[in-house]
């Protein structure tokens, strides 16, 4: 299964691709991941994406795209991967159909996770992140066993210091200008599955696996 998961910030992608991950057993792998693997293997893209990294630059499309391409080139995405933060841009979109075209993959399914503004400024200003494992949190919807802290490792939870309304709204523009408009392109290639985000995490997650098995 080569797929695609999709949503504004806060729709949860992160929590659903690693039910996908589970049930398909395929890699999930998110923009920030391919990044640090690239930076930790000294390989020439990684190093020149760390420097504009490094001066709190964002990396143009064209690094971005050729570490992609490293990523799903490697032995555990043969049988399937799933992208979760990328294409974010149209431009990006586009590349990564050429890419796919050159390497003679076809993509299987784009999951879409829809979920209104409203539901996701209330979900962001109560996520808590462990900053040792990664492993996020919802102190309403998906709460650690122990108040504040993490239940894989035992580390303190914290909050972003990003997680406040102001800075959601201004990321929600930018995602409805820049990344919404992949929906109807990827529908128009007949591979997008809607999905209502508004439920519990269980059902969702089934509603998403149903409909990529239907796909």
């Amino acid at each position: 299964m080569r797929c695609l998961i999709m949503g504004a910030p806060g729709a949860g992608k992160g929590t659903y691709a690693d039910g996908i991950k589970k049930h398909f057993g395929i890699p999930h792998i998110s923009t920030g991941e391919i990044f640090r693997e690239a930076i930790a293997s000294g390989s020439e893209i990684g190093l020149l994406a760390k420097k504009l990294i490094d001066k709190g630059n964002l990396v143009p499309d064209d690094i971005t795209n050729a570490i992609v391409k490293e990523r799903i080139k490697k032995a555990d995405c043969k049988d399937g991967f799933l992208f979760d933060g990328y294409p974010r841009t149209m431009a990006q979109a586009i590349a990564f159909d050429e890419m796919l075209r050159e390497l003679n993959i076809k993509l299987d399914v784009v999951i879409n996770i829809d979920v209104s503004d409203d539901i996701i400024i209330s979900r962001i200003i109560n996520r808590r992140t462990c900053p040792s494992c990664g492993r996020g949190y919802n102190i309403v919807s998906l709460k650690p066993k122990k108040e504040g802290v993490c239940d894989d490792c035992g580390t303190t939870l914290y909050q972003r210091k990003d997680d406040n309304e102001e800075t959601i709204k201004s990321r929600l523009e930018v995602y409805n200008n820049q990344t919404k408009p992949l929906i109807d392109y990827y529908d128009k290639q007949n591979l997008l599955l809607q999905v209502d985000g508004a439920g519990s995490i269980s059902e969702i997650t089934k509603n998403i696996i149903t409909g990529m098995e239907a796909k």
